[in-house]
């Protein structure tokens, strides 16, 4: 229990909150910060190129001093994929369990020294102002944890991802008897997921997917193969053990696959008969009915996986005529296009697929399990985390249902701050927060101004405008030679770009008159001159790039 009083308490996110991945949220007192999570979010549509987005971690690192450590919850991209990255930034001790550490420890490929801490829903550490402990959480992941910050004021309650499974027990059951511990004792403020807010009812048992599974192998007698993500360690056992009972073997495909399959067995948290599996290169020895390939993406998710498979762009497996593929995984927000257009195009390539709700299971509760959640751990203030913010206000009602108060609910956006003084809580000053973007090898290196480039170059094409003058700069030696990429088809706007070159002709045999020979004006003027033409000849407005070189 912490004794060291605290005058304010300060609560606010810097990722994952009006948003969905890119978890990171931030506990800070008088002189310590307690980081959660340290995610990482996959990029729309609107960020050409970009690989992923983390969280902008400037303020923590002009607080660096203060920072007692990152604590995670689990191991998945969204609260771990950040932290190769950040960790080159930022000095602090990792705090998680036994599996995420794992995961972790791969994720850095021993790039960095870090200090690892393993923890358990039975530890309770104490700190200078705070004692941090956890409690055991149901998600599909193992060794999944929600954490209990004990301040003076009172504790300070983070969920992390949940759900409640009754059928799902030992290492996958949620502690239901800590959890009404903490609530009896009192809790503060709760920062809780809203993933699955906005949906009634209950998020599903992994029980009813063994059984779907079991049947789906048996009625199939095509190859089977199925997508779904590499830490869904129980759906994995799941999949060996109905490959099993219909004399399958079982191939499992992907590097982040793979890798949380050695991970687990390390840990024994998988069963793997050697009997069900096969290596890749062995698969061709075996008939179509006899076998069973698993499949997930580059950051181990299946919607990647699925969406390369239906374009034939996958490196190792190629679907044909009489496959099954079962996409086993819920569709959120920002996959439903993507699975949609995905399973289409499967069809087309005569494939059957297999989407069905009693497999569309997913890993964060649904309003029934929100409300459990509330009831049990009865916060006097809730924060609503995790999610786009229709979810978080759908989160909001939940618990304006059950009697909360609505100046007990903070819905906060990133930066947002909530102070906490004598048990009080109140908006604060806003902090500092943004998208670093990770392009390849380049981290931050691409901003607004390099994604507008992009976007444009997307919409309108570009035209490059290439001039040759002499080298006493008095007379065009060569050009205009104009090239067009994505902006119009060459070939059939031939009079477009010869009136473009006779403008651009006109600009340098003004300024060669004029005697202004000055190559940034130049390329301002012909910039100018032919966005304007081009947009009345033809109401796009192409990136124009003037080229200037001597001879």
């Amino acid at each position: 229990m912490a004794t060291k009083e605290i005058e304010k308490i300060k609560v606010f996110a810097l990722g994952g909150a009006g948003e969905i991945g890119k978890n990171m949220y931030v506990l800070e007192t008088n002189n310590q910060i307690f980081i959660v999570e340290a995610g990482l979010m996959v990029p729309g549509d609107e960020m050409f190129g970009i690989d992923a987005v983390i969280p902008d971690i400037s303020y923590l690192i002009e607080n660096q001093n203060k920072i007692v450590g990152i604590f995670l919850t689990h191991g998945h991209p969204e609260q771990i994929g950040g932290l190769p990255y950040i960790l080159k930034k930022l000095t602090a001790p990792v705090y998680g369990t036994k599996f995420t550490l794992g995961l972790v420890k791969e994720e850095l490929k021993g790039n960095q020294i870090v200090e690892f801490h393993e923890v358990d829903q039975h530890q309770s550490i104490q700190f200078e102002e705070i004692s941090v402990s956890f409690f055991r959480t149901t998600h599909n992941i193992p060794d999944s944890i929600g954490i209990i910050f004990d301040t003076p004021q009172g504790a300070i309650v983070y969920t992390g991802d949940y759900k409640f499974d009754q059928t799902s027990i030992g290492l996958y059951g949620a502690d239901l008897e800590k959890m009404a511990q903490i609530g009896r004792k009192g809790v503060l403020c709760l920062l809780s997921d809203s993933m699955n807010a906005e949906k009634p009812g209950y998020s599903g048992s992994e029980s009813q997917v063994a059984s779907f599974l079991s049947e789906a192998f048996y009625q199939q007698t095509g190859r089977i193969i199925i997508v779904s993500y590499a830490t869904n360690i129980q759906r994995l056992q799941n999949i060996v053990q109905a490959a099993k009972e219909s004399k399958r073997k079982v191939v499992f495909v992907g590097k982040k696959l793979n890798e949380s399959l050695e991970i687990a067995k390390e840990l024994d948290y998988i069963h793997l008969p050697e009997e069900t599996l096969v290596a890749w290169n062995d698969r061709s020895k075996l008939a179509d009915h006899e076998v069973v390939m698993v499949a997930s993406g580059y950051q181990g998710d299946p919607v990647s996986a699925l969406s390369k498979l239906a374009k034939g762009t996958h490196k190792q497996i190629q679907i044909k005529q009489g496959d099954t593929v079962i996409v086993a995984t819920a569709s959120t927000p920002a996959t439903e296009i993507t699975i949609a257009k995905s399973i289409d195009l499967l069809y087309r390539a005569g494939v059957n697929v297999v989407y069905d709700k009693k497999i569309d299971v997913a890993g964060h509760g649904y309003q029934e399990e929100i409300k459990l959640m509330l009831n049990l751990m009865n916060p006097k203030y809730l924060i609503p985390i995790h999610g786009e913010f229709r979810m978080q206000r759908a989160h909001a009602k939940v618990a304006e249902s059950l009697g909360m108060k609505t100046d007990q609910i903070f819905l906060v956006d990133k930066g947002e701050a909530i102070e906490f003084v004598n048990q009080e809580a109140t908006y604060g000053n806003k902090v500092n927060t943004g998208n670093v973007l990770i392009d390849g090898l380049g981290v931050g290196d691409v901003g607004n101004i390099v994604l507008r480039d992009r976007r444009l170059l997307s919409q309108d094409g570009i035209l490059v405008v290439v001039v040759t003058l002499s080298k006493d700069r008095n007379h065009l030696k060569a050009g205009p030679e104009i090239i067009s990429r994505g902006f119009v088809y060459v070939r059939e706007s031939e009079k477009l770009l010869v009136d473009a070159s006779d403008i651009v002709k006109g600009i340098i045999h003004k300024c060669i008159e004029d005697k202004d020979m000055d190559w940034s004006s130049i390329k301002v003027s012909i910039r100018d001159s032919l966005n304007q033409f081009l947009y009345e000849k033809t109401k796009r407005r192409p990136m124009i790039l003037p080229i200037i070189m001597e001879a």
